[in-house]
Parts: structure tokens; sequence; C-alpha cells
């Protein structure tokens, strides 16, 4: 049965509700509540118990603890709405350490000082294998996926407010985003064409593209002619699974970049070898319609393409640089040439020109130097001129 209604006494009823199986024990759960009044009263109780469990609250908001949110969060929410690799990332921070330190605490109760003591104790001893604190930036990861999941109890009304907005968050260090000259990225690329990798080293240098864009770049979204390309989607590995494709997740991400002459003629050349491969593979050849693709036509996986990179990085004398570093490298050097930070931070995608001044300040003192220099320049001309 769904739920039932016992007797106690002459005006005390039992409300039990059914909530299946423990996916994990495999044991039957009941909920049982006493109601003191009328059948009608416990009559009500039980519908909207039954109301509660079909939505998929086990549980009266003032029963759920923090650990039974977290996973029905994931489930509800995390599995339609974030990328295969951000569900991933949250679910292994919220089972490892959320749930671990903050679980057994009811939802209702949960407090800014529960959190805040948290990122303190983590920051102290919060590494799994015991060897000391996390980081500030892990600490600040955890922040992040604890307030999404926090704000959403309050957008499905099991919260008043949300207990993370009260809290402190530790700061991460800033970093400042690198520079190389273009004789350095020239030498970069030059490594690159080493491997089957150099027209997409290319491509990130001189776009700015991040590594799933370029990866779930196709030849549709790409016109030669007019020397234009558009984000229109990304790709990424889910464990144990195929490639899934999908849209970049903000309206910004999906933007118009314009592509350099001499990238125009590397995907011209890129398009020639695919075509070269298709005829030489015939029915054997996977056609995703993708620029990069492996010499099948399959998606090219992001674990291998990074193994190469560290080979490229090290022949070329820039060890450390990341793949994702070479969509700073092209920020920067556009910066440096004058380029407007409203065009920089369009091409990059960014959600306002605000992230890209903040991400690139290191470089605007150079910039205001030389900008002080020519006008005094332009000063002295007009002096000189008149006088």
């Amino acid at each position: 049965m769904p739920g039932y209604i016992t007797k106690r006494s002459k005006s005390s009823y039992t409300v039990v509700v059914d909530l299946g199986r423990d996916p994990v024990t495999g044991k039957r759960r009941q909920l049982w509540r006493s109601v003191k009044g009328t059948k009608r009263a416990a009559e009500t109780l039980l519908v909207q118990l039954l109301s509660q469990r079909d939505q998929g609250i086990d549980q009266p908001p003032g029963k759920i603890t923090l650990a039974d949110y977290l996973e029905r969060w994931l489930a509800d929410y995390g599995t339609t709405n974030l990328s295969p690799k951000s569900y991933r990332n949250y679910a292994d921070v919220a089972r490892r350490h959320l749930i671990p330190a903050l679980g057994s605490v009811l939802l209702s109760k949960v407090r800014p000082q529960h959190i805040q003591s948290y990122y303190s104790k983590a920051l102290q001893s919060g590494r799994l294998d015991g060897r000391g604190g996390l980081s500030p930036a892990s600490v600040l990861r955890h922040h992040q996926i604890i307030h999404a999941a926090l704000r959403q109890a309050v957008r499905w009304q099991l919260l008043d407010r949300n207990p993370a907005d009260a809290v402190e968050p530790p700061r991460q260090r800033r970093l400042d985003m690198p520079v190389l000259s273009p004789a350095a990225v020239q030498l970069l690329i030059a490594a690159a064409d080493q491997t089957p990798y150099g027209a997409i080293v290319h491509m990130a240098a001189m776009t700015g593209l991040r590594m799933g864009e370029l990866l779930g770049l196709r030849w549709q979204d790409v016109d030669l002619e007019q020397a234009l390309l558009h984000v229109q989607q990304t790709v990424q590995r889910v464990t144990g699974q195929a490639f899934m494709f999908r849209e970049p997740k903000t309206s910004k991400s999906r933007r118009a970049v314009a592509l350099p002459a001499s990238t125009v003629g590397r995907l011209r050349q890129q398009r020639q070898r695919q075509l070269e491969e298709r005829l030489a593979l015939g029915p054997a050849y996977r056609d995703y319609g993708l620029v990069f693709a492996t010499p099948i036509g399959t998606p090219i996986d992001a674990s291998n393409l990074r193994r190469a990179w560290l080979r490229v990085v090290h022949e070329a004398g820039l060890s450390g640089l990341r793949f994702h570093d070479l969509r700073h490298v092209h920020a920067s050097l556009l910066l440096q040439q004058g380029t407007h930070p409203k065009v920089v931070s369009e091409r990059l995608g960014h959600s306002g020109i605000g992230i890209t001044m903040n991400l690139y300040s290191h470089v605007m003192p150079v910039l205001q130097a030389e900008a002080a220099a020519r006008l005094d320049e332009a000063l002295q001309r007009t002096v000189s001129e008149f006088g």
C-alpha cells in the first residue's frame, strides 16, 4: 500500500507512507507521523505526504538531511542541467567532501556557521590522503557547489534563504595569465607541427577557442570565404560512454570569431588532408563533419591531445604551459597590439568585458604607459607645428 492510517486512541492517529526500498541497503523504508486530532486531519496529512513522495521528496523539508538533499539535487538537477564533466566534478565534491563533513545536518538547520567551519577545517586538514589542507582554490570550488545546491533548495521552496550567502569563502590567489612573445608562439606551433595536432594548436593560439569548442567545431560552422567561424557546439567524452555533443553553456559562448589569413590557409590544408583520408578509407570512414578528427573521422579524445601537448611544450622549452593557456596567450597578444578589450571579450566568449579586464589587468599597465607616451608625442608634435 502507498500509505495508510491507523487509530491509536480516541483522538490520535498514525500516518504511514511507503517510500520504497533504499537504493543502498535494499531495505523497505516507511515514513511514520503521529497526528493528534480528527481522522480528517490524518487523511489530509496522508495526502500531503503522498504528494511530497510523488514529487521526489521522501521526507517533509524539516526532516531532510543535507546528505539526502545533495543526492536528490544531483539526481534531479545535476543530470539535466550540468555537462557530464561538471556533473562528475560536482558529485565527486559532494560525496567525498561535503556529505561526510555536513551531511548529517538537517537541511532546515544548516547555518552559515556550519559552512564557514567546514571551510576552515578543509583548509587545515581537508585532503583525503591526510597530508594537510586543501588549497584555497579547491575550497572556493566547494563553496560554489554548495552555494548552487542550496540556491536550488530555495527555488524548490525547501529553504527560505540560502545560508551560503552569508559565508565568506577563501580568496583564491590571483595568478597573472601567461604572456608569450610572437616568436615564442611561432616556436610552439612549430613544435606542434611535429605531431598530429599542429593545426589544433595553431587554431587555439589564433582564435582563443576552448579545447571543447575546438574539438566540437564542424565544417558547417566555418566560412573560409568570409574568414569566419561560429562556435555552435562543444564535445566531451562521457566516462564509459561515447562522445557527447552539447551547445555551449552560455549565450556569450555561442559567438562568431574572425579568422586570420594564416588560419584560413591552415584550415584549407586541413580539409584537403581529411578528404584524402576519407577517400583512402572509403566506407570505413566515420564522418562526424568535424574540423579536427582522428584519421577515421571520429572525435579526438581530449586526453590524447593533452598527452601530446606535454611533449610539445617540452620540445618548445615552455614546460608548465597548459593547453588552456593558449587562450590567455591569444588575449594577451591582442591587448598588447592595441585591440579594444571589448573585442577581446567577444572573441573569448566572456560574459562581460569586466571579466576580461580583471583577467588581463597585468597587461594594462604596459598598455597605459604606451598610451601615455603616444599622447605626449602627439602633444609635442602639435607644439612643434605651432612653435
